[in-house]
């Protein structure tokens, strides 16, 4: 149930114009892998404001303070998810509206993968698309050398397959190929970026965490945002997601979360420690303006970014958490009921034992309840400057959570709620992963990081 005030935020929402809605050793920097990045004139703050505008929800302080392996899954688990020929049905419905997961996917070709998926066995899955990426990988090493700008393109909608392939998590032999190929599409793309996009590998634990950086060309020191993923989206997504952020002056480190893609280690209470490391890479870099760092953490994402707006609040100039799992997303019977969710295409629960490590339902919701920020005594802690994003009717982290963040602490925070947004405060209406991040994220990050702190 949601809380007063977040009742009476919304109803405040209604009324505007936007759709009621440790330290390390130096790590080693691989091989520079930037599209062209477009004019920041198309994409500007200011122009985006002009076409649908934008207003910041400070709310009063009454309100605001105080405001790999594999693993064999059981058969339970999923029983109750769609059947494959839901599955096909939802998944065409959503290439044809570009809704998440299934953006850049082309509606024809995503007819042509469904005709030859016999089953939603993870192999099968992958196979299905992969042979997609693989079509467009042999077009683009083709035309690499005599045409950069097209071969770019196929790169990128070989990693769009491929990614699909992996989705949602690597959780047979099939889905890790799938993986490998994908990471090296992307780098085919990275390497024709500019600015350069560098893959760097982070001494962690006598392991390294790997990362993506992308800083802007003219302007040094600059800002920088350390992004984190959720669940079944990984770095590469979100340096695609994020690029525009260059256009700001602002650079980007992203990394996959702990227990995701390359991450060295698995979902746990304590894994936060891998970010922390990335985060003082981070302020390492001689071309960040240290006293204008970031964090950006998008669904489980948001939850370590939130932790982390605690823990390392003091030298963190601002964090947003986009749809963050706080406390009541953890809670045994939410867990138990992950199977039915229907807001997720496939395998949510699967994904997240893939994330924690473990192979049964049961012993997921043991551990998710280890990580509610509530039950560890987070909440009530200062923090640094933050923003909640969300959507009221969330089926993977209730809005209840944004509730108790916003009116917990001793700093207070600003929001942007879509009353009719899902997770991640999208919608059917418009309001896509990407509008919510150039409309309400970017602006944000961009007036939090704007000069250098005496």
């Amino acid at each position: 149930m949601i809380g007063a005030q977040v009742r009476r935020m919304l109803e405040v929402i209604g009324k505007l114009q936007f759709c009621a809605v440790p330290r390390i050793a130096p790590p080693i920097r691989k091989n520079s892998v930037s599209a062209n990045v477009g004019s920041s004139s198309a994409h500007s703050t200011q122009r985006l404001a002009s076409r649908c505008p934008v207003t910041r929800i400070a709310l009063p302080a009454a309100c605001l303070l105080a405001a790999v392996s594999f693993v064999r899954f059981p058969a339970a688990v999923s029983a109750q998810e769609r059947t494959l020929d839901e599955l096909k049905k939802e998944v065409q419905a959503r290439a044809e509206r570009q809704a998440y997961p299934c953006e850049g996917l082309k509606p024809d070709e995503v007819r042509e993968a469904l005709s030859q998926l016999k089953s939603s066995a993870p192999d099968d899955w992958a196979a299905a698309w992969t042979s997609l990426g693989d079509r467009y990988m042999q077009k683009a090493s083709a035309e690499d050398t005599p045409s950069p700008q097209l071969a770019d393109k196929d790169f990128i909608q070989a990693w769009i397959y491929y990614n699909f392939a992996r989705w949602p998590a690597l959780t047979s032999p099939g889905k890790q190929a799938a993986y490998q190929k994908a990471l090296g599409a992307y780098k085919a793309h990275g390497r024709l970026l500019h600015p350069p996009l560098e893959v760097v590998e982070i001494p962690f634990e006598g392991n390294e965490i790997t990362a993506y950086v992308q800083m802007p060309a003219n302007k040094k020191p600059a800002p920088i945002v350390v992004v984190i993923p959720g669940l079944d989206r990984g770095k590469e997504n979100m340096a695609e997601s994020v690029r525009p952020l260059l256009d700001s002056g602002i650079g980007y480190l992203v990394l996959d979360a702990p227990g995701t893609g390359q991450a060295p280690i698995k979902a746990r209470p304590n894994a936060g420690r891998m970010l922390v490391q990335a985060i003082d890479y981070a302020f390492q870099l001689p071309d960040v303006d240290n006293s204008r760092v970031a964090v950006y953490g998008v669904s489980f994402g948001g939850f370590w970014a939130t932790e982390l707006a605690v823990t390392e609040g003091k030298r963190l100039r601002a964090v947003v958490a986009q749809s963050p799992p706080v406390h009541e997303a953890f809670q045994r019977a939410r867990t138990m009921e992950m199977p039915k969710n229907k807001e997720f295409l496939f395998d949510y629960a699967q994904a997240y034992m893939f994330m924690f490590g473990v192979s049964t339902l049961t012993d997921l919701a043991d551990q998710r309840e280890s990580m509610s920020l509530k039950a560890r005594g987070l909440l009530d802690k200062p923090a640094a400057s933050m923003l909640i994003v969300g959507g009221a009717l969330d089926t993977q982290v209730p809005v209840s959570d944004i509730d108790l963040l916003l009116n917990s602490g001793q700093t207070p925070k600003e929001a942007w709620i879509n009353p009719q947004g899902g997770h991640m405060g999208r919608d059917a209406k418009g309001w896509s992963n990407q509008r919510i991040f150039e409309t309400v994220t970017r602006p944000w990050l961009s007036r939090m990081l704007e000069g250098r702190s005496e």
